[in-house]
């Protein structure tokens, strides 16, 4: 098939707005899968983070109780 002017092709013989719409459609569900797992994998470095910070910092937070409550000699 082939279009006289650039106009032609938008309108796609009358079809142009099923036709767009539906590349338009696959392109955002293509875009989707790929942002998603993405998206997903910096949520949990984020929240891993945290929880390593906090542990740490309860970690830190008790040994410091620990040897404040030790008896001295």
């Amino acid at each position: 098939m082939q279009f006289d002017s650039f106009a032609e092709f938008i309108a796609m013989g009358g079809h142009g707005f099923y036709v767009w719409l539906a590349y338009g459609l696959t392109a955002a569900i293509i875009l989707f899968n790929v942002m998603a797992p993405v998206i997903a994998r910096r949520k949990l470095i984020k929240e891993q983070s945290q929880r390593l910070r906090r542990e740490r910092a309860r970690s830190a937070k008790k040994s410091q109780v620990e040897s404040n409550d030790a008896p001295t000699a």
